[in-house]
């Protein structure tokens, strides 16, 4: 498996590649965000590790550009910004996960590794998942309400998915961090939060009756009662 490393930090890029060569794998390296953006759209990369902070094109705006030519490319963004904003931004520009320097190898090593799994495994049956009037088809990764098409970003999709698969059962944000992006966030992040009122906005605002519920103190449930 070849893997692109988008860093202009020689002593991040030294220790990622070292790694990541030791565990078997091809690693390319793009030192700015113009040289990544070619490396990323002229080549198929297993997945692509990109920094925000890059000359030339920062890594959110790359970030965005290869989502859109090359949705099925896992993404890791890695930045020294770990608030809420910042992580709702990466992932609003299609990262698949976020990594807050400085981090141990182990750590993303083991991200890499769940990313790789979850993409491979990316052709799914033709199904449809139906909850009162809105419509989620799987395999197309399209949402309806009412018969109205409804645009969502990729965590947002990843999310309602997740919450539609568990119909009428609570889920924990750790539930919900876990099982949406693979991750583990502080827990004193309200990443959750966040996404479950963008789906609210998109999914429910307009609609009847409303499918996501607060189940005070314990998380969140998609039901039609």
């Amino acid at each position: 498996m070849n893997l692109l490393i988008v860093e202009d930090e020689p002593n991040v890029v030294s220790v990622i590649s070292r790694g990541l060569t030791e565990e078997g794998f091809e690693v390319s390296i793009a030192p700015d965000g113009l040289i990544g953006k070619q490396m990323a759209l002229s080549n198929d990369f297993s997945l692509i590790i990109l920094d925000i902070m890059l000359p030339g094109i920062n890594g959110l705006e790359l970030c965005k550009i290869i989502k859109e030519q090359k949705p099925n490319t896992p993404v890791i963004m890695l930045t020294a910004l770990g608030t809420t904003e910042n992580v709702v931004t990466g992932l609003d520009n299609g990262a698949d996960d976020y990594l807050i320097k400085p981090f141990k190898f182990a750590e993303l090593f083991a991200r890499i590794r769940t990313l790789l799994r979850r993409y491979s495994g990316a052709a799914v049956s033709d199904q449809i998942i139906q909850i009162a009037d809105l419509k989620i088809n799987v395999s197309a990764k399209t949402v309806q309400r009412n018969n109205t098409d409804i645009t969502l970003t990729a965590t947002e999709y990843r999310l309602l998915e997740f919450m539609a698969k568990n119909k009428s059962k609570i889920l924990s944000r750790i539930d919900i961090l876990e099982s949406v992006w693979d991750i583990d966030f502080n827990l004193g992040t309200n990443v959750v939060d966040v996404y479950v009122n963008y789906l609210r906005k998109k999914i429910d605002k307009n609609y009847e009756p409303k499918l996501i519920r607060t189940a005070v103190g314990l998380g969140y449930v998609l039901k039609e009662q």
